[in-house]
């Protein structure tokens, strides 16, 4: 019990030195100390969003009573999408107490929908957090065995395999399409209300394959019932080393994972938004908080400043054109 106290004590200084950083540095931090800090949460229950804001909530909240910091409330705004919590941050006032935490679907949404927001325009990008891979699976009895596999057989038999996913106009489908795309193949999408559906129709060989959250999918890859293909990200996952990704496998400009995006209203201030990034970049650091994040296969990114400004531009043009070249309404 004195240990584990002992190493709760240094993760909670950890954290609150961390987050001490904005709060009480030189641009009007005694008062800011006393504010509650928003973090407006526009991500899917049970996803990677929900395992970040879980594991730093009760954190910060141990940390930030040991330093008498601001209150930090993590508000769940998941509806339309995450368009409603978007839409919200967007008209806040640009003063560093209401942040959205958002995933690809805030990129993707204005694509697809009507919504009060301009994701380039309406928001000062401050960090991409996390990233959560995906992956392409087939049932274990399958006979594909590569990513070459599946789609030589595709090929070979044009709209006859299928690859099922979340959808659709999600990422998930976007994922399928831009592999399509990149591929030159023509494969049947099937969407599914969520990825679980997705998979037991994979199980019961009512689909051919599937892209789907890894860390949704660790059980049945352990025990051989799905086999991985390969990886939607841009590195391997650690605990799949033998797996390719989608890019090493030939598709080498391919990379669609889910990734957990930190924004705050257009006009907050650089300064602010600068020690924002410096608060969250160090705390994901704290060695507990990373191993934590990849047990649940969550993977610590900390892409702030002008480098996650030029992605946010990048990624945005990018999904455009494969919504538009895959149809995608």
């Amino acid at each position: 019990m004195k240990r584990f106290h002992r190493r709760f004590l240094h993760l909670a200084a950890g954290v609150a030195t961390a987050f001490s950083c904005f709060f009480f540095s030189g641009h009007g931090a005694s008062s800011q100390s006393a504010k509650t800090i928003r973090i407006v949460v526009a991500v899917p229950a049970g996803g990677a969003g929900e395992i970040l804001t879980h594991l730093f909530t009760e954190q910060m909240r141990q940390a930030f009573s040991l330093t008498h910091g601001p209150a930090i409330v993590f508000e769940p705004r998941m509806a339309a999408d995450g368009t409603i919590g978007a839409e919200y941050v967007s008209q806040a006032e640009p003063d560093g107490n209401t942040l959205l935490m958002t995933t690809n679907a805030f990129i993707i949404s204005p694509y697809l929908r009507a919504v009060r927001y301009d994701p380039l325009t309406s928001f000062e990008p401050v960090c991409y957090l996390v990233s959560s891979p995906e992956v392409v699976v087939v049932n274990g009895t399958s006979p594909y065995r590569t990513l070459a596999d599946l789609l030589d057989a595709a090929r070979a038999r044009p709209g006859d395999l299928t690859m099922a996913s979340f959808g659709p106009a999600g990422s998930s489908h976007i994922a399928v399409e831009m592999l399509k795309l990149s591929a030159n193949v023509a494969m049947r999408y099937v969407p599914f209300p969520s990825q679980v559906s997705a998979v037991n129709s994979l199980l019961g060989g009512h689909v051919t394959s599937a892209i789907v959250s890894y860390r949704g999918q660790v059980d049945h890859l352990k025990d051989g019932t799905l086999r991985a293909l390969a990886t939607t990200s841009r590195t391997r996952i650690e605990a799949l080393p033998g797996v390719p990704t989608i890019a090493e496998s030939g598709y080498k400009d391919y990379e669609m994972d889910v990734r957990i995006l930190l924004l705050a209203p257009a006009k907050t201030p650089k300064e602010t938004v600068s020690e924002i990034s410096r608060w969250f970049t160090v705390a994901m650091q704290v060695p507990e908080i990373k191993s934590k994040l990849v047990a649940q296969q969550v993977y610590p990114i900390g892409m702030c400043g002008a480098d996650f400004s030029v992605y946010m531009r990048n990624r945005y043009n990018e999904l455009g054109r494969i919504i538009h070249e895959a149809n995608i309404n």
